[in-house]
């Protein structure tokens, strides 16, 4: 059987002082400490090596049981680390409070649980806990009963169970609004923009539910920042980038207006942050964009900010946004410096990389490197989204890259392979019923004119009339919203009008 590698990267993950407060935990138990060698033998290791461990303790006894040593080595590790945050995190806080409730409601000592309820029920509400919130009541309930046995008849059980069915009311409601995030969500991951009707009927019946068009829906701030996140995502989907703007902001202003929010819920504040410079990029405002980029990257180090995967979602965002400013501003070359860093960075990271932003970044690099002139370079990194791709995630880029890779052999003048790959994307376009039907028409008008353009590589003069006509057809798809979203993935007009101007990509792409 493959050994498991969960223990592996648990123990990779954790920070220095992860691993000191773990440590110090194990020094106050007494008795032999194999699960410490364990954990030691592991965290020297690059990669998981079990059958190295099991040479490196060969003759002890307890390797022997390594499956169990390796079972409660982790949940000695949880549990260290559930320490360690117990006072960082409001679940953790909260979680321990009900635990002592029900210690001290045990003991019968009513009095004492009565003053941690009111207090845990504070910062539930504060924190907008609806869940821990619903259990404080019960126990608040179970107090009360105890109360009226005792004869003490002066609290209103009425006043206690009608903030219980405003809790479930707000607990419902929220539930259904990130039930509703996770649909446009799941739209969004699998094909980005909308292009045609049957895509946009997807994301208006998102639009149309009641609780994303009515007034006054969300019960709770953070139901209504979770509303404003899904109306945005829904504008950037159908590509209407005022509405994507004005919806992002409104949910950052929820966050930066209660604190509370940012710190239970960091991750969407960053996300809605980073949504902003959709707009910032389309709209040209570089300055906007940067100084949003710089307000980001002083999260790093913040109470809040501090957790892995939030560090991850920064260092992603930033320095995406930043790649494409400067590809859309023609400074390929400051991109290019950025490239060896953040690969570097993205393998440190390793498996905490989704494969989407491994196919995000591999599309921006190839553009990055073809706006540079350098062709080869850009043509192994858009062969990396094409030969990973995954059928279900972000079919719109896997799509226009095939379209991108014909671009970029033709600048490689590589004629003969070029018939070949033209047939195979066309067919590609012809078998997805979805681009037949529906319409897509930019990349069949894209692929008839590449075909005579081929076809005429080696005759200047005729070129140039292809070239001509292809402009022509394609401007005319551009008066589309639907189609002018093909210049997301790569200026294809500027590529012609650099073609007919006899100039680089990258030259005129700076002049413009």
């Amino acid at each position: 059987m493959k050994p498991s590698h969960e223990l592996f990267r648990l123990v990779k993950s954790l920070t220095k002082s992860e691993k000191r407060f773990f440590k110090l935990m194990s020094s106050l138990q007494s008795g032999e400490k194999n699960y410490i060698k364990l954990f030691d033998a592991i965290e020297k290791q690059a990669e998981y090596d079990e059958e190295g461990i099991k040479e490196q303790f060969s003759g002890q006894t307890f390797i022997k049981h390594l499956p169990s040593e390796k079972n409660h080595l982790y949940k000695l590790i949880l549990k260290s680390l559930r320490l360690f945050y117990s006072e960082n995190s409001v679940s953790a806080i909260l979680a321990e409070n009900i635990q002592s409730i029900e210690i001290l409601y045990n003991k019968a000592l009513y009095s004492e649980c009565g003053k941690l309820v009111r207090k845990a029920k504070n910062i539930a509400k504060d924190h907008e806990r609806f869940y821990y919130l619903f259990e404080l009541i019960k126990w608040e309930k179970s107090l009360l009963e105890e109360e009226f046995q005792s004869g003490k008849f002066d609290r209103d059980l009425n006043k206690v169970v009608e903030e219980e069915h405003s809790v479930i009311k707000k607990l419902r409601n929220l539930a259904e609004y990130q039930i509703l995030y996770s649909k446009i969500n799941y739209v969004f991951r699998q094909g980005g923009y909308t292009r045609n009707a049957q895509e946009r009927e997807l994301v208006n019946e998102i639009q149309s539910h009641e609780l994303i068009k009515g007034k006054n829906t969300a019960l709770s701030k953070r139901a209504a920042a979770t509303c404003y996140y899904v109306k945005g995502l829904c504008a950037i989907t159908n590509n209407e980038v005022e509405d994507s703007f004005l919806y992002f902001s409104k949910v950052v202003h929820i966050f930066e207006e209660n604190p509370n929010l940012i710190q239970d819920i960091p991750k969407q504040y960053i996300r809605s942050l980073g949504n902003l410079f959709y707009y910032f990029i389309k709209s040209g405002d570089y300055q906007r964009l940067f100084e949003l980029i710089e307000k980001m990257r002083s999260f790093r180090d913040q109470p809040g900010f501090n957790r892995i995967d939030i560090k991850i979602r920064i260092f992603l965002s930033t320095n995406y946004f930043e790649m494409i400013a400067y590809d859309r501003q023609g400074h390929f070359e400051k991109a290019i410096d950025m490239m060896d860093p953040i690969t570097a960075k993205m393998k440190e990271y390793g498996e905490k990389i989704t494969k989407e932003d491994e196919v995000m970044f591999g599309h921006l690099f190839a553009n990055v490197l073809f706006g540079a002139g350098k062709y080869r370079e850009s043509l192994r990194q858009i062969n990396t989204v094409l030969n990973d791709n995954e059928s279900n995630l972000r079919q719109d880029i896997y799509s226009f890259a095939k379209l991108f890779n014909l671009v970029i052999h033709y600048e490689l003048e590589n004629y003969d392979l070029l018939d070949y790959l033209v047939k195979s994307t066309e067919r590609y376009y012809l078998k997805n019923k979805k681009t037949v039907e529906v319409g897509y028409a930019f990349e069949l008008t894209f692929i008839k004119c590449f075909k005579q353009l081929i076809k005429t590589s080696k005759r200047v003069e005729k070129s140039h009339g292809v070239l001509k006509e292809m402009e022509h057809e394609l401007n005319e798809l551009m008066r589309d919203r639907n189609e002018r979203v093909a210049l997301e993935y790569f200026d294809y007009i500027t590529w012609i009008q650099a073609k007919l101007a006899n100039k680089s990509y990258g030259e005129l792409k700076r002049a413009k």
